[in-house]
């Protein structure tokens, strides 16, 4: 069991939990165990979003790569995927990303990514816990002239701005109709400024709301996780389609003209019909996570192509697509992961992808949103003691309760038991044809998981 690493890095309340002292640590440690085979002076680049928090974080961790000998280029505030693709472009070692996501402003986190752009695997995380816990640290001091020294490189947004243009300017230019405007919400978090000049860039009409972070208000009714706004907005403002990116915009939902959402599932199914219809869905097969909804299952089954499912997180997605060569995946929060232009979830890449399949199509958003019938799904958060949330199927009573479930189910719903990686909850999913029957179920098994793993 790691330490400190949950299922998106590390994830904490600052300057208490994710206290400075802690940040250096993680850094240092970090810095070696991702370059220690490099020959040469490692270089790191570190992104934040726009929590009040994030200056403070990112001081620690500069003190902690500069401590250790490694070079830091400051982005500022920049999208955790911007990170990714910068890190692959400069040919840095490594990179941060300073965020807690879609959580609210007193969370923060630190994400590793390695100098491919990916998020680093379990077995790296666990190796940097191993450092930071072994004693090491005080070996890994820099003395003289090799200490680190770092420098912003604010400017470097213009290089994932300039990346869509490269991919998307041309096409989109050519199909874009006078009345399409899009809606964007970007959770005054990380794509506050950039979806804006790449919106600007490539000539789409927009409308924008949540852009402007004070440092607490990110994620706050807003964003990809707080759909409500946006939905008026659209239908107020009569808008061909409504986009909302999370807090460190690796996330995208969607809002069509009416103001009914369109998930990360309908996402996965409209962009591979694109992606199939010109050849480009490598071995026709789509990567999901277990949360993907049965609709996805019976879309992909009745349109001939095949969708493998992972276990929940972006990274063990991004490990099937690597292993099997596929370059289709995601979740169903709307992390899409689009491989042959980006090696992890990228909002405003999502974002364009959809756009650019409603232009090809020619027609609304809600059409293109019906591609998939989605089952009604319930996800009730049982709260448990963190010790005993991964001892839910040990409980005879709970495990009785699930299976005489699914029997009923016969095929038409489903039961999925999940743990928090990073809260003291179990949180019971279930799919099922009737909404209020399958809510009164979930809440059932969510209050008997409760009760028994207090």
């Amino acid at each position: 069991m790691r330490k400190y690493f949950g299922t998106d890095g590390i994830r904490r309340i600052a300057n208490t939990e994710l206290s400075p002292e802690l940040v250096y640590k993680v850094a240092k440690a970090g810095a070696y165990v991702l370059s220690k085979h490099a020959d040469h002076t490692p270089t790191v680049l570190i992104g934040r979003d726009t929590r009040i928090s994030g200056t403070l974080i990112e001081s620690a961790m500069v003190a902690g790569f500069l401590s250790y000998g490694a070079n830091v280029k400051l982005l500022g505030v920049m999208p955790t995927p911007a990170v990714a693709y910068l890190t692959r472009k400069l040919n840095a070692d490594a990179s941060v990303v300073i965020s807690a996501s879609h959580n609210t402003f007193e969370f923060n986190g630190i994400k590793y990514f390695s100098n491919k752009g990916m998020k680093i695997p379990d077995s790296l995380e666990e190796e940097i816990e191993e450092v930071m816990e072994s004693g090491k640290l005080d070996e890994l001091t820099a003395v003289a002239d090799k200490i680190g020294v770092s420098e912003y490189c604010l400017d470097l947004m213009d290089e994932y701005v300039f990346f869509f243009r490269k991919n998307f300017e041309d096409e989109i230019e050519e199909k874009m109709k006078s009345d399409f405007i899009v809606g964007l919400d970007t959770a005054n978090g990380a794509t506050s400024v950039v979806a804006e000049k790449v919106f600007k860039a490539l000539g789409i009409k927009y409308k924008i709301i949540n852009n402007n972070p004070d440092g607490i208000n990110i994620n706050e009714n807003c964003g990809s996780t707080h759909l409500e706004g946006l939905k008026k907005f659209v239908v107020e403002n009569k808008l061909s389609l409504g986009i909302a990116y999370d807090g460190d915009g690796d996330r995208c939902l969607a809002v069509d003209e009416n103001g009914n959402e369109i998930d990360g599932d309908k996402i996965l199914a409209i962009v591979s019909n694109s992606l199939k219809k010109k050849g480009k869905l490598a071995k026709d097969t789509i990567v999901a996570t277990v949360m993907s909804n049965l609709g996805l299952n019976k879309y992909t089954r009745d349109n001939g192509l095949e969708l493998i499912q992972t276990k929940v997180g972006d990274r063990y997605v991004l490990e099937e697509m690597l292993k099997g060569g596929f370059n289709l995946g995601g979740e169903q929060s709307g992390h899409v992961i689009l491989l042959d232009y980006n090696p992890t979830g990228d909002g405003i890449l999502t974002s364009l992808m959809l756009i650019k399949s409603i232009l090809e199509e020619d027609k609304k958003a809600s059409e293109l949103g019906n591609t998939i019938k989605l089952y009604p799904q319930v996800l009730v958060n049982a709260k448990v003691n963190s010790e005993k949330k991964y001892d839910y199927d040990k409980n005879s009573e709970i495990k009785t309760a699930i299976e005489k479930l699914e029997k009923e189910f016969a095929g038409n719903g489903r039961v999925l038991i999940r743990p928090s990686g990073t809260e003291p909850l179990v949180r019971v999913m279930i799919e099922g044809e009737d909404q209020e029957y399958i809510t009164k179920k979930a809440q059932e098994i969510a209050k008997l998981i409760s009760e028994k793993l207090k």
